[in-house]
């Protein structure tokens, strides 16, 4: 339970170079990428959530059942918009 490997930051920003490739994100948005544990029924037990905040404050998100060091880049390919909301 606590000797859970933590993401490489290697691979975060590999995987938001990636990311901002392939959806075309522009330089003006701020992109996070997090992994969280759901213990919840009919939820994969490891999520990982790709946030990008424009510059305008909307947010979108992209949800992938995987933890964050087992993503690779055929991941991203028919990923879907899941939200698209202002704060």
């Amino acid at each position: 339970m606590f000797n859970k490997k933590k993401p490489n930051i290697e691979i975060i920003r590999s995987l938001k170079k990636i990311f901002s490739e392939k959806k075309q994100i522009p330089d003006t948005s701020l992109l996070s990428i997090a992994e969280l544990a759901c213990h919840e029924p009919n939820c994969p037990p490891i999520e990982t959530i790709i946030t990008e905040r424009t510059v305008d404050g909307k947010l979108k998100n992209w949800r992938i059942a995987k933890s964050i060091n087992d993503i690779i880049e055929v991941d991203f390919e028919n990923l879907e918009q899941e939200h698209n909301h202002k704060h």
